[in-house]
């Protein structure tokens, strides 16, 4: 499977770490979710999903925006990954977890319909694990995040 993020926060480009942010719950989530430990460094995280076969990218290559926020995102500015050469490159691949509603609209805008995507592929959009995402607590993201891990996953879990 396929996680997507709208763009890295300022903290991510900073440190070269997706969800560089200690706030976001991504990391902890994800190592719940596949019963890790919390608090590992980057790399063993980024081998926990390796392990999990969970790949890990943005919609948008490249944009502008003052701060984190992806409200703050210059529109005009924004330019998409290149999915058809992803899937190419990973045919396994078939369903898409959107990291919140902003990295979905782009997808659905900028993606979907002007690239060769493959058939049947599962696009399924959840919550945000951004701080900024503070209208849900954080048992209620992952309640959101487990439900769909646990179809990824065939139902085992």
């Amino acid at each position: 499977m396929l996680v997507l993020g709208s763009a890295p926060s300022a903290l991510s480009l900073q440190r070269q770490e997706y969800y560089g942010n200690p706030r976001n719950a991504f990391w902890p989530l994800l190592a719940e979710l596949l019963g890790r430990p919390t608090g590992e460094d980057y790399a063993a995280r980024t081998r926990m999903l390796l392990d999990a076969r969970v790949a890990l990218w943005d919609v948008l290559a490249s944009a502008e925006r003052s701060g984190s926020l992806d409200a703050s995102i210059v529109a005009t500015t924004a330019v998409v990954n290149d999915f058809e050469a992803f899937f190419a490159g990973h045919p396994q691949v078939r369903a898409v977890f959107f990291n919140g509603r902003t990295a979905r609209a782009f997808w659905d805008g900028r993606v979907e319909g002007r690239q060769a995507l493959p058939a049947g592929l599962a696009l399924t959009t959840l919550p945000s694990t951004s701080p900024a995402n503070a209208a849900l607590t954080q048992a209620e993201k992952f309640a959101a995040w487990r439900q769909v891990m646990v179809a990824a996953a065939g139902g085992r879990g």
